[in-house]
């Protein structure tokens, strides 16, 4: 439970004590609920204005014209790319052919948990802006 939670707890705890009469205790009690509702509902909108305040921070970035910028997304899906296609074709196909010829050394091993958790990451956002664009959603449609 939460601090929050915890606090209205009390407060509920009290309003019990304080007013026997069920009506009175009822008409507090609402207004407990109406209190911790307006809060929820605050927290909720300054939650979307920071979400909306990203939004635009990752507008301006994309349409930026320095690689260092506007880059690092096309970075992190090459990055994940060429270690997925190290681990999975490149090293497999390496090692077999050093094997023909009598290779008894080591290959590099990458650890793929992370460049797999971003590049999943990635295409699922990728997926959901195809789908938004084929149900005619996406960005340019709002306009």
């Amino acid at each position: 439970m939460n601090p929050i939670d915890a606090l209205f707890s009390v407060g509920e705890k009290l309003i019990d004590r304080i007013w026997p009469d069920p009506a009175q205790r009822a008409e507090q009690l609402y207004k407990l609920e109406q209190l911790k509702q307006s809060g929820d509902l605050a927290e909720l909108q300054a939650h979307v204005q920071l979400l909306t305040g990203q939004m635009e921070i990752n507008k301006i970035e994309a349409s930026h014209k320095s690689l260092f910028v506007a880059g690092w997304r096309p970075f992190i899906g090459w990055c994940c790319g060429v270690s997925l296609a190290y681990v999975g074709i490149l090293e497999p196909l390496l090692r077999f052919i050093a094997k023909m010829y009598g290779y008894e050394g080591e290959f590099p091993i990458i650890d793929t948990t992370l460049t797999m958790q971003v590049l999943l990451g990635m295409l699922g956002l990728g997926v959901m802006r195809t789908r938004e664009k084929e149900k005619g959603v996406h960005k340019d449609a709002l306009k």
